[in-house]
């Protein structure tokens, strides 16, 4: 039996352009397959439809670490398990693919994409205090959803930038779905966690999603003349009184970094603050980017993230073809 439902809902999600996420349907079938890797995990549903025919729905959730933390395994599917998905789809009606919201089993036990970084139903929250930025720091919901809503309410494209922005097609076009980092400051929203050491002469920023890694050097050196344009960059940083100033520059051309689907060029800057907040559990990180060629003006914002040193890094590698299959190329 096929039922749908319609609801309002919020989701923010890397890729989130492809799904519709202020409609949500409900299915009830089998699992005909449970595929556990990276980028995402996918859930196959067989369904039977009002005619008595037969359509497999594809359902798109989280990494294995996000899903690990919320109580999943390698096992928590078996083929042929009868299951009800709730669900955001993708625009394109002819398709039947999703992204999971929630999963319940013939148990009654209720499966979420995300329950937290903490492996329960409460809310991501901190239970010690940190004594400086270094440690293990958690990228809330929140902070994703906001750094999305600075990207898409911030039309700051020069007119070339607008062109290139709108011949964007994400299918194929998507640095993501060719298992290319993020580089900052999207590095920073990406709801996964990170961690921050301390070294004498630099400090490095090691991020969950693709094992990403920054290095930053606080030894005085500045930037080279003619350095290698990279991925993440060169970064060089500075200590004001208990504030990490972060100057980032030669950055390689990266699309959808900012606004999806825009151009970041080969001359943008990139400055960054990293400080305590008040109660010492978030840390706050201003940004600001500036982009001769494709920036009209700077793009800038505050984004948080959350201390959680209880919990483990746990890296999340790509494979290109589960990657290209989330940015709906199939």
């Amino acid at each position: 039996l096929l039922t749908l439902g319609f609801l309002s809902t919020a989701f923010a999600h890397h890729s989130g352009s492809v799904f519709d996420r202020d409609r949500v349907i409900a299915v009830e079938g089998f699992i005909s397959q449970f595929h556990w890797g990276n980028p995402h995990v996918y859930i196959y549903v067989e369904v039977q439809t009002d005619s008595g025919s037969f359509v497999e729905w594809e359902i798109e959730t989280d990494a294995t670490s996000i899903l690990s933390r919320s109580g999943w395994a390698r096992d928590t599917l078996q083929t042929g398990d009868p299951v009800v998905v709730r669900m955001n789809p993708v625009y394109d009606t002819l398709r039947t693919h999703a992204r999971l919201v929630s999963l319940s089993k013939q148990d009654g036990s209720i499966w979420s994409a995300r329950s937290s970084f903490a492996g329960s139903t409460s809310d991501l929250s901190a239970t010690e205090k940190a004594d400086s930025i270094s440690g293990i720091w958690a990228t809330p919901l929140a902070t994703n959803a906001h750094l999305w809503s600075l990207r898409d309410n911030a039309r700051r494209l020069t007119a070339q930038g607008a062109e290139i922005q709108a011949a964007y097609d994400i299918t194929s076009d998507s640095p993501a779905g060719k298992c290319i980092a993020y580089p900052t400051p999207t590095f920073l929203g990406v709801p996964y966690l990170n961690e921050i050491k301390i070294l004498n002469d630099r400090i490095v920023i090691r991020g969950e999603l693709y094992n990403t890694e920054r290095t930053i050097y606080t030894d005085g050196r500045d930037h080279p003349e003619d350095g290698k344009l990279t991925n993440q960059g060169h970064s060089i940083g500075r200590w004001e009184n208990d504030v990490l100033v972060v100057e980032t520059a030669l950055l390689e051309e990266h699309r959808s970094s900012l606004i999806d689907g825009s151009p970041m060029g080969i001359r943008r800057r990139i400055t960054e603050k990293f400080r305590l907040g008040p109660d010492q559990t978030r840390l706050l990180i201003d940004f600001r980017v500036e982009d001769p060629d494709y920036l009209a003006e700077p793009f800038q914002g505050t984004l948080e993230w959350v201390h959680m040193p209880q919990l483990e890094m746990i890296g999340i590698d790509c494979d290109p073809e589960v990657s290209t299959r989330a940015w709906g190329s199939r």
